[in-house]
């Protein structure tokens, strides 16, 4: 990295920090599936210079496999949100081996839920909730926004943005590529196969779905590229505008994107959270 970029970097890092007010490790769970000592937690980046009292809320799921992860490692994401009035929710989540998929993903709607009842406190809309997930996060987020068991009203989700989410169709997956102990799949998916189908967003699709904004690398894993094929074609049914945004580029690099607050993506989030008013 040359003297001028890294100077631009630490520049941007410092305005946003001046821009957010964060608050770390707030508790969120009321029960948890899972018997670890310590239990996830969310960070909230709260804009200081909002004159509004209420500013639209981005909720971000991490990815990693499903078994590693950090909420920590994404402050960045927080700061330019917050930089632009969007109150925003860096939830944890337990990973497998100590949690399969679905005690992830009621972890995930609980930080939801947590969201709407508090999210005021940091001068949040709990009428204006987005949900944005990387990776494994896309899938968790995906699933609740589809599958009815988690949230008991998917109206509060406003929008959904997927950054070259994984696991949208587990099935047809793990069909041809049944779990392994790799990556504790046989604990996060486990091995029957209706819980492979239970855990794909692809057969939960319905005209109750929030709105999608979907982010695609070109050089990211086939299996990725594949799934938000088949999805994207399901989710027209019920959103036929929609069109995949494509980019060059592989999957780690469609995250660490977002690092740089002047990145053009800041834009087309911010675009669609603004086009729902």
């Amino acid at each position: 990295m040359n003297t001028k970029i890294a100077s631009l970097l630490l520049f941007s890092i410092l305005l946003c920090n001046c821009a957010s007010r964060k608050i770390k490790d707030v508790a969120y769970l009321k029960s948890a599936d899972t018997k670890t000592a310590m239990q996830p937690a969310l960070n909230v980046f709260e804009p200081k210079n909002s004159k509004a009292a209420k500013n639209p809320v981005m909720i971000f799921v991490h990815g990693g496999y499903w078994t590693e992860g950090d909420k920590n490692t994404y402050g960045f994401l927080g700061r330019n949100f917050a930089k632009s009035d969007v109150v925003t929710v860096i939830a944890g989540y337990t990973l497998s081996p100590n949690a399969n998929y679905d005690s992830m993903a009621k972890e995930i709607a609980q930080a939801v839920n947590w969201t709407v009842k508090n999210i005021e406190k940091y001068k949040g809309d709990p009428e204006q909730i987005y949900v944005m997930g990387h990776s494994a996060g896309g899938h968790l987020i995906a699933l609740i926004a589809t599958n009815p068991k988690y949230l008991e009203n998917k109206n509060v989700l406003k929008g959904v943005i997927l950054n070259d989410a994984a696991g949208l169709d587990m099935k047809t997956y793990l069909d041809k590529n049944p779990p392994t102990s790799e990556h504790h799949y046989d604990v996060t998916w486990t091995k029957d196969p209706a819980n492979w189908k239970d855990a794909s967003p692809i057969y939960f699709m319905d005209e109750s779905m929030p709105p999608f904004l979907i982010y695609v690398g070109e050089k990211t894993y086939n299996s990725i590229i594949s799934q938000n094929e088949a999805f994207v074609a399901k989710l027209k049914t019920y959103q036929p505008d929609i069109e995949p945004i494509f980019l060059n580029k592989k999957h780690v690099p469609m995250m660490s994107q977002f690092i740089f607050p002047w990145n053009k993506r800041y834009d087309e989030i911010l675009q669609f959270i603004t086009s729902d008013k």
